[in-house]
């Protein structure tokens, strides 16, 4: 549903996207993951019409970007990070009036309103007595109000409280679902862990990686063990044991030591046997794997991060 080939955009001197690969197919969550100034916003912006490339190639549902923007912006559906929502309008009318800027006619965008704010499960009230969740799922709605082949997604729940993030994640599996593509960038790695069937990263404006959280967290290698130690002043002790089953790391704050292992169950009792034998006391040991965070810092360990554009 999306391919971009090398793509370059850009402002002067600066590259903000330098060379960016991407492949979506359709029917799916795409999670597009970097740090502030990576060039996440400035690749929608091009893939939404919004921008021009400066090089390279980019389709969206079928259509060039650059050759037939019009087409694209038939088939796509945005929500930017910040709400575009008229307070003064409830509901409906804000939907009315998206209808209508689409050129849907007065009786069809009526109609179209009215499903949305049934689906969406939102109150037919003045946009200014909305929670944060109802305005993001009002955004939600204004997106999709030609029912397009492609939303994207920017930030959609940066400043939302945990009940509301969660309010707006079950909407968009609801999308999904109903088979549209999404184009999701966030900043929050849990979010694409919940959300996303497949994740590229991007740092400097290129692919660094791509796929499923559990291939990316893969190219870490073996699970973990995390051991917590009960007493501080034994902390470095227990290092000293645990690193006959592998290179320890330790967080000093957390009293923790973790340890890349490859045989679990043998890593695992013998840990538990050693501490135990010379004294030391195991507040918690689990066994788990790599973590979405984890892999994030380590695909970009070393990226500048750079203004964005």
């Amino acid at each position: 549903m999306i391919m971009v080939e090398q793509l370059t955009r850009r402002f002067g001197a600066v590259a903000a996207l330098d060379g960016f690969d991407l492949v979506v197919p359709p029917g799916t969550v795409h999670g597009l993951l970097g740090a502030n100034g990576a060039g996440k916003t400035t690749a929608i912006r091009v893939l939404t019409t919004l921008l021009r490339p400066s090089s390279g190639h980019a389709r969206v549902a079928g259509h060039d970007v650059a050759r037939h923007p019009e087409r694209v912006r038939a088939r796509i559906g945005l929500v930017g990070q910040h709400a575009a929502v008229d307070e003064e309008l409830d509901g409906r009318q804000n939907l009315e009036m998206f209808g209508r800027l689409h050129h849907l006619g007065t009786r069809p965008a009526r109609a179209r309103a009215t499903e949305l704010l049934e689906r969406f499960d939102l109150p037919d009230k003045p946009v200014r007595q909305y929670s944060g969740g109802m305005r993001r799922r009002l955004d939600l709605a204004a997106g999709l109000i030609i029912s397009p082949a492609v939303l994207f997604l920017d930030e959609p729940t940066t400043g939302l409280d945990p009940r509301a993030r969660t309010e707006v994640w079950s909407a968009i599996r609801r999308l999904v679902a109903n088979g549209t593509t999404v184009l999701l960038t966030t900043q929050y790695l849990d979010e694409a862990d919940q959300l996303a069937d497949h994740i590229t990263v991007i740092a400097a404006g290129r692919t660094l990686a791509t796929g499923t959280t559990d291939a990316l967290k893969r190219r870490l290698g073996d699970d973990h063990l995390d051991v917590v130690i009960r007493d501080p002043l034994c902390l470095t002790d227990a290092a000293h044991l645990l690193a006959a089953f592998g290179p320890v790391r330790i967080n000093k704050d957390q009293r923790q030591i973790t340890l890349p292992v490859r045989d679990r169950v043998a890593a695992l009792t013998g840990a538990a046997r050693a501490l135990q034998d010379n004294g030391i006391d195991a507040a918690d040991i689990a066994l788990r794997q790599p973590t979405l965070d984890e892999v994030f810092l380590h695909l970009t360990a070393g990226s500048e991060e750079r203004t964005p554009a």
